[in-house]
């Protein structure tokens, strides 16, 4: 486990993070990635009590786990990541792994709204995605790849039939973080398009205007009861 850096001081807009990933040579390769970009790892873990001493003692601006890692190489990193987000509500949490965990992936976007992304690794092909996805969940947003939302709504309850082709898109959009005038780009219509999908959405799921619900993430949980 690494000491945090001493006498240095931090750059604009730079993060402190703690690592936990049991695989040397990745870990190793996410450091100089995220370094590259001027975060600084303050420590890394390589197993789910290493990563929960680690976050204690530093604690961090963001996590970054996996979610198999020793002793059992189950779901020990997301599990260990629940407890972190349980005994400090809003803590960052970005899961980087190459599997999806449904049970405990569910209960860690229940966990809060925002704060929390789900990348599958074979799907990062761009560094840059990668670290703009972890600045996103540091401020309080919710990243989540849409490979994991596909696994996810696949195991859902009716409402997912409820919802057009088009929705869907839009609801995959808004799990990867992305603002209306995002989603209107890259779907090639109007924000007024997109609100009005978002709004039927939001019917469809059951979902009415609560002023302490973030219904952007709820419309994703709402699947996953």
């Amino acid at each position: 486990m690494r000491a945090p850096l001493t006498g240095a001081r931090k750059p604009e807009g730079a993060l402190t993070v703690v690592l936990a990933e049991d695989g040397a040579l990745l870990r190793a390769g996410l450091i100089g990635v995220l370094e590259r970009f001027g975060h600084t790892v303050v420590a890394e873990a390589s197993d789910a009590p290493g990563l929960v001493e680690a976050v204690t003692a530093h604690r961090p601006d963001v996590v970054v786990t996996d979610v198999r890692m020793p002793p059992g190489f189950s779901d020990e990193g997301l599990r260990a990541a629940l407890r972190l987000r349980a005994a400090t509500p809003g803590l960052p949490v970005l899961v980087l792994s190459q599997y999806v965990e449904r049970t405990y992936a569910s209960e860690l976007l229940e966990s809060a709204a925002g704060g929390v992304g789900y990348l599958l690794k074979e799907r990062v092909g761009d560094v840059r995605d990668f670290e703009d996805a972890l600045r996103r969940v540091a401020a309080g947003g919710t990243v989540i790849d849409p490979e994991v939302v596909r696994q996810l709504l696949g195991h859902g309850r009716a409402p997912i039939r409820r919802l057009t082709p088009r929705e869907r898109e839009v609801l995959g959009l808004m799990a990867e973080g992305r603002s209306n005038a995002a989603i209107a780009r890259a779907l090639v219509v109007s924000e007024a398009a997109v609100a009005k999908h978002i709004a039927n959405i939001f019917t469809k799921l059951d979902l009415p205007p609560a002023p302490d619900d973030h219904r952007r993430v709820l419309a994703v949980l709402a699947y996953l009861a």
